[in-house]
């Protein structure tokens, strides 16, 4: 082992010394830790050696750039390319780097996952760079003196005793960009969160800020140094009596049980080695047997090595026979090597920092630091001692864990890889929207060519098709139906050569699986391709089969929207053209095939039938003009048929004018995906308003014969309800639509956004900028690590190695559409750590999906290891561990990434510094949303009322939100942090020499305040006013908000009034074309205005009421009763 005295300015005391030994055996009790591996320590998988420090140091994690001249473009970090959303096939040119056969890391890469460790190596050294305030930037190399006392640099130009901190003066440890001299420095952008740490010291709260070179480092100076802060020079003597202890007794108890249980009767001898493989794996799942027994038998090679060179002196015969044993024993494991193994395969660092961080600085969480870390970081409100006393039963491993109420790493681990701590919200399986509205206004699950499973031209066609659908949620489905033989209706695509299904196994199958998965109705797109007779067949198997759950009933005359789901719930809608009380009999017929087969004519002109498929992508991008386009066909439909459809009625679509006049609710009109795209693009706020009355249903371009997916996301962007999809087509397209569906329930319907459903309302689908009267939110993603990542599907590279990197997608309307994506992690795919960290500002939150996507960086071929998509709105706050997916949908198993995930109301965008403390919008400077003038005096006139209001409540809602931003600033936290971490932090700043508070919270009144016990340094002088000033600013908006509001809402009812009549107000005061337009609009976007800045104080005063639930209360009495005055009632509490 390499002695702290091996450093050429280190001496190191025997005591030191010894605390080091005892706190790295802790783990493994009888065996040295002078074991070498090549010169090299052997680790027990807790603790580490020099190699590791300084492989971490030079990992590229946080690509820090060299700053040496901050103003260059060489000081901006390398940019890493982008990369297209769709998984691409082919092989990558230009890369030499080949794949190797790797089982397991070398005992050489163990990952640091102990405090001894972190302490270890900072003696070791690290260089980091240290950021200035005028953002110079200076790289040094920075060690802990070998008594534990001070943290010293070099080189330096100070006096060697200057150019120190005594870790007594050490007053804070704070992690990320969060002090002032990270915020106002110049190089801000060019540095990593994850990478930044600052140490807060002296009377005078001086900041020492520092960037290593990855995150690890960072990690590892932070948990040392807090250590350090806690238990002074003894710590590694503590470190040495208590390290682990509850973790190894557990461990030597399963090893004892496993040992009686193959009947050992001397245990030292071992336990079998498959036995030992099967307990790594019952803690462990996701490791392969194969790497797990690799690992034992590279250890036991390596102590037999290590026996051979200690008995080199000892005579032939003697070393023979020893040497004898241990190849004798090769299928047995003993205690310690089982327990060196566990470490390796079931220690995961990036938890053992996070454990530390809550546990004040203990090696287990109990009840209190548990439930203050399901309170803080999870969210989960009104957390309780009860609760974590429920969840430490549930999770912690060791039955002396359980009784004394601590939760070990092991527990902590089990925990955070629980269903408790998914991604996706829990709430959101079972239906949890408002399901009373009317049928237009929800996305609708769809499904296009529901009986193909293949591609559209020759793919095989079956009912199972239908099954699947069904059982995926979907809420329409489409049958095309042609006259078959022996006068029996068939399914199948008419001009294609895919095999005919008799259409009554069809309806059965449908019949039997429609309300398996959702009770809300089904709407079936019946295609009628038949003739009278065979009609006349069809409806016999629709009345047959479906019986009462076909919906007959006829709408209200004059409604103005269609029924909800819940009033249709176990109803089959009919979707299908409709005789007129006076027709003739004579419809127009639908045929989306038709398309399809006469461009095929076209394009291939003599063509074989091998070729049309691949000449299908070609023939996508052949513009709409120069096509023909078939003209539909008329046929006769049977009265009987076309009574049972009743609110699904099918009719053509000519403009948007049109059908604002004179289309019914009833009434839904298909389009051709180019044609909705070309609306999309055209008219967007139009077909928004389109859809808010009517639905509309869009199918994919015809030329699709692949039975490729178009975007969901470019249809529901502008409100379109049914948006069919090729279910049997598996890629990103189809990860978005059944990811978008899950939020409630999978019930098939989603309620579609706000903005999308007022009846007067402005909202343009091509927006690339924020949404008027929606706040925008501000989402924080650290991708921490990912763990059993499996080779790519279809790999041809031997071994199990990958090289994954993750990109982290959004989308949603353009403005918020993007993608990130980390650093590549080499050959790990057991345990990668990524710990990069991104920010999205999110403008439309209700339509935003978030996507992980992991890929292999260095893979010919399928580069896709896997993937998980979820809304926005069913993210879970905190850490959480992600579910990967195939790209066919199914769960990977075990394979999951871990990620920390923060949502604000805070606006992105410019340098966060300049949002901060050193450049603050005024009052004066606030930006404030404007109302439009209509040129219609009336009604200008109602609007102008509301101007001085909506001053008001932007100036409520920004002082509160700007204030609280500061106060954030001042605590050190991150710019999503909640209150209740700001107060956290400032636990370790209120006290005194003494430990005397410096500071009380006064809880006596409804607004807790902080009163000074004495004089204090300039910061906690700035804390104090900063909190003063954030809680005036909640008082207002408390005492102000709900007058103004409905004062608004008032203002909005009067303007209402003059809805209806507007346009003829318009043309009274001489409004022509044009101009009667633009006022029509303008009216809109101030209704959404007002609307939307009324809801936005709403908002914030909600957010002032959370804000007192997280008051300091519980966290600041927690870390010390004497920083508070209570009331009675609140002492109990405390």
């Amino acid at each position: 082992m390499s002695e702290f005295g091996s450093h050429k300015k280190n001496d190191v005391g025997p005591p030191v010394a010894e605390g080091w030994r005892a706190a790295c055996g802790g783990a493994s009790a009888g065996m040295s830790v002078e074991a070498h591996r090549g010169g090299e320590p052997v680790s027990n998988g807790s603790c580490s050696a020099s190699d590791a420090v300084k492989r971490v140091q030079n990992e590229s994690g946080c690509e820090s750039p060299t700053w040496e001249n901050p103003g260059s473009e060489s000081a901006l970090k390398s940019a890493i390319p982008r990369r297209s959303s769709l998984i691409k096939d082919g092989s990558r040119a230009g890369r030499e780097k080949k794949k190797t056969v790797s089982f397991s890391s070398s005992l050489a890469e163990k990952k640091i996952s102990s405090a001894a460790g972190c302490i270890h190596s900072m003696v070791e050294g690290s260089e980091l760079k240290k950021i200035r305030p005028n953002s110079r930037v200076y790289q040094r190399y920075y060690l802990l003196d070998a008594g534990l006392q001070a943290l010293f640099w070099e080189p330096s130009k100070k006096e060697s005793d200057k150019a120190r901190i005594f870790l007594d003066s050490i007053r804070e440890v704070r992690t990320g960009r969060n002090t002032e001299t990270f915020r106002t420095s110049g190089v801000y952008e060019q540095i990593s969160e994850d990478c930044a740490f600052s140490i807060i010291y002296g009377e005078m709260y001086e900041s020492l800020d520092l960037v290593a070179n990855s995150a690890e480092v960072a990690n590892i100076w932070v948990t040392g140094l807090r250590y350090l802060m806690q238990y002074g020079r003894h710590a590694l003597d503590i470190l040495a009596n208590s390290q682990d202890s509850l973790r190894l007794r557990w461990l030597e108890q399963l090893f004892s049980s496993a040992a009686d249980q193959n009947k050992q009767e001397v245990i030292e001898e071992g336990i079998p080695l498959q036995s030992a493989v099967k307990l790594v794996q019952s803690v462990n799942p996701g490791v392969s047997s194969g790497k797990v027994e690799h690992r034992f038998k590279e250890i036991q090679r390596l102590r037999e090595k290590t026996g051979a060179l200690t008995s080199c002196n000892e005579s032939a015969t003697k070393d023979h026979a020893e040497n004898e044993k241990p190849s004798a024993r090769k299928e047995q494991v003993t205690k310690q090597e089982f327990i060196e193994v566990f470490h390796d395969f079931c220690t995961r660092p990036e938890i053992y920092f996070l454990l530390v961080q809550f546990s004040s600085n203990k090696e287990y969480l109990d009840a209190k630091d548990l439930m203050r870390f399901i309170e803080a970081e999870q969210g989960v409100a009104q957390a309780s001692e009860e609760m974590s006393l429920q969840l430490i039963q549930a999770h912690e491993p060791s039955e002396e864990g359980r009784q004394q109420g601590h939760l070990s790493l092991d527990g902590f681990t089990s925990y955070l890889t629980s269903s408790e701590c998914h991604l996706f919200d829990r709430e959101h399986d079972t239906v949890c929207q408002d399901m009373s509205q009317p049928l237009s206004h929800y996305y609708i699950n769809s499904s296009h060519n529901t009986y193909l499973i293949e591609d559209q031209f020759r793919g095989p066609a079956d009912k199972s098709g239908y099954i699947r659908a069904l059982k995926m949620g979907c809420r329409c489905v489409e049958v095309d139906v042609w006259d078959g033989p022996d006068g029996e209706p068939v399914v199948c695509t008419g001009h294609s050569l895919s095999r005919p299904l008799a259409l009554h196994s069809v309806l059965e199958a449908i019949a039997k699986f429609a309300f398996v998965a959702s009770e809300y109705p089904l709407i079936l797109c019946v295609e009628n391709h038949c003739s009278l007779q065979q009609q006349k067949v069809l409806l016999q198997h629709l009345t047959r089969i479906l019986g009462e759950k076909l919906y007959r009933d006829l709408p209200a005359e004059g409604a103005l929207y269609l029924p909800s789901p819940e009033e249709l719930r176990h109803r089959i809608l009919l979707k299908g053209k409709k005789l007129g009380p006076d027709s003739d009999g004579e419809v127009s017929e639908e045929d989306e095939g038709a398309e399809m087969s006469q461009r095929i004519k076209a394009v291939n002109a003599g063509g074989t039938e091998k070729d049309i498929v691949q000449k299908s992508v070609s023939l996508t991008s052949v513009p709409q003009s120069n096509m023909p386009h078939p003209s539909p066909k008329r046929f006769q439909l049977l009265r009987e048929l076309s009574d049972l459809v009743t609110l699904c009625h099918s009719v053509g679509f000519k403009d948007f004018k049109t059908s604002s006049k004179a289309q019914k609710p009833w009434e839904l009109c298909s389009f051709h995906e180019s044609l909705a795209l070309r609306l999309a693009g055209d008219s967007p706020g139009d077909f928004v308003n389109h859809n808010k009355h009517f639905l509309s249903r869009v199918y994919p371009n015809p030329m699709r014969i692949d039975s490729s997916n178009m975007n969901p996301q470019d249809l529901w962007k502008c409100g379109c309800q049914i948006v069919s999809m090729n279910f049997q087509t598996a890629g990103l397209m189809m990860d978005l639509n059944t990811a978008w569906f899950r939020q409630n329930g999978t019930c098939g319907y989603v309620l579609r956004p706000d903005i999308m459903r007022q009846e007067v309302s402005y909202f343009s689908a091509d927006t690339k900028d924020t949404v008027p009267g929606v706040s925008p939110q501000l989402l924080h993603v650290k991708v921490i690590s990912g763990q059993n990542l499996p080779k790519p599907k279809g790999s041809g590279a031997k071994g199990d190695v990958v090289d994954p990197y993750v990109y982290v997608e959004i989308h949603g309307i353009p403005a918020d559409c993007s993608e990130r994506r980390t650093r590549t992690v080499r050959q790990n795919g057991d345990n990668p750590i990524f710990d990069e960290s991104f920010e999205f500002q999110i403008n439309l939150p209700e339509l935003a999906m978030v996507r992980f996507v992991v890929l292999d960086d260095d893979f010919i071929g399928d580069e896709f290891i896997g993937q998980y998509t979820i809304p926005l709105e069913c993210l879970q706050p905190g850490y959480r561990h992600v579910p990967l997916q195939s790209l066919t949908g199914e769960d990977l198993p075990h394979a999951k990434l871990f990620v920390h995930v923060a949502l604000t109301n805070r606006r992105g965008g410019g340098k966060p510094y300049k949002r901060g403390l050193s450049v603050r919008k005024t009052r004066k400077g606030r930006e404030y949303t404007a109302l439009r003038d209509l040129g219609v005096r009336t009604v200008d006139e109602v609007f102008k009322m509301a101007a001085p209001l909506l001053r008001e409540a932007a100036d409520l809602r920004g002082n509160m939100q700007n204030s609280v931003a500061v106060f954030r600033e001042l605590c050190g936290v991150s710019a999503v942090a909640n209150l209740m971490q700001c107060v956290l932090a400032l636990g370790s700043r209120v006290s005194g020499p003494e430990g005397t508070p410096l500071l009380l919270f006064d809880l006596r009144d409804s607004y807790p305040t902080l009163e000074p016990q004495g004089p204090l340094p300039d910061v906690l002088r700035r804390v104090v006013s900063t909190y003063d000033t954030m809680v005036n600013a909640s008082k207002a908006v408390m005492e102000s908000a709900d007058a103004i509001y409905e004062k608004i809402l008032h203002i909005q009812t009067m303007a209402m009034e003059f809805h209806e009549k507007l346009q003829s107000l318009a043309m009274k005061e001489g409004l022509k074309g044009s101009k009667v337009s633009r006022a029509l609009e303008s009216f809109s976007w101030n209704i959404t205005i007002l609307k939307g800045q009324a809801d936005l104080l709403k908002h914030a005063k909600a957010e002032v009421e959370e804000n007192m639930k997280q008051s300091p209360l519980g966290p600041m009495c927690y870390l010390n009763p004497s920083y508070c005055t209570c009331h009675t009632d609140q002492l109990q509490r405390c």
